[in-house]
């Protein structure tokens, strides 16, 4: 099924209380764009994106879901959605006894070409298929599939000290700022070396570790809108486009120009 908006299928149709493994709802935003406040599933949930990007803060992380990439959220997870048109894409919501092996915790999946065929042909389902036959050994498959997908590295940690909270959102709305860890540290009070015990306490990353992290999540979602290589090293606050597609390789494993070449000939092979 399809809906215009990113929202639960109906009024009368909650998405936890559809009696089945799985249930695939397209989702589509024309104009404008998309906010929704914290909010939980019963059901672990899937958001799959062909086109356009969408961005979701769940357990401690901000994610980033570009175009042929889906965010697997467990179910009972907390999560922000942030979204902007044109954006395409379709919600699997999967019951938590669904298949075992599917991830505990929130993760980035890449998705594979079979992956993508069975989504797409999971939304053709009404929301209460047959559970014996045809529909019900699909479903088997894409459980199986989606069990089997790789996870990809678009996590960024989100402190939860208020201190680091806060210097986390000013660098996130000023990611060309060039302040050194001192700068920024002296910002919130700290020292250096406290802030960065911090920061690994909280993160798990030192803060050059967490800041190159939130320049490749965001060099994703302005790449994906069609932003120059250039520009985008600008943006970020590069001395030169070769330092940053050097940064980038080193992360990524290619350069950026490929990563997005890459993803827009999936999403034009979907459509």
């Amino acid at each position: 099924m399809r809906l215009q908006a990113p929202l639960p299928p109906s009024a009368d149709m909650d998405p936890d209380e559809v009696a089945r493994p799985v249930l695939a709802v397209g989702l589509e935003l024309v104009t404008g764009g998309l906010e929704l406040d914290v909010h939980t599933h019963r059901k672990a949930q899937l958001f799959y994106m062909r086109r356009g990007e969408l961005t979701c803060e769940a357990s401690n992380a901000l994610w980033l879901v570009p175009p042929q990439s889906a965010l697997w959220i467990p179910g009972g997870t907390p999560h922000r959605l942030k979204g902007r048109a044109p954006l395409e894409g379709l919600s699997l919501f999967v019951e938590p006894e669904a298949i075992a092996t599917l991830p505990r915790e929130c993760c980035a999946v890449s998705v594979s070409p079979l992956l993508r065929e069975l989504l797409s042909r999971a939304e053709e389902l009404p929301p209460l298929y047959p559970l014996h036959g045809r529909e019900s050994r699909l479903v088997t498959v894409l459980l199986d599939e989606l069990a089997a997908a790789r996870v990809e590295e678009l996590r960024l940690p989100m402190p939860t000290d208020a201190r680091l909270r806060r210097l986390a959102e000013w660098l996130l709305a000023h990611p060309g700022d060039g302040a050194t860890l001192q700068q920024c540290a002296k910002r919130v009070g700290l020292g250096e070396r406290t802030l960065n015990r911090l920061l690994v306490q909280d993160t798990g990353m030192s803060f050059g570790r967490w800041r190159q992290r939130l320049h490749i999540i965001l060099a994703l979602q302005w790449l994906t809108r069609g932003a120059s290589v250039q520009s985008v090293a600008i943006d970020l606050g590069y001395e030169s486009a070769s330092s940053f597609v050097t940064m980038f390789r080193k992360a990524l494993g290619t350069s950026p120009a490929r990563y997005i070449t890459r993803r827009l000939e999936f999403a034009r092979a979907d459509g």
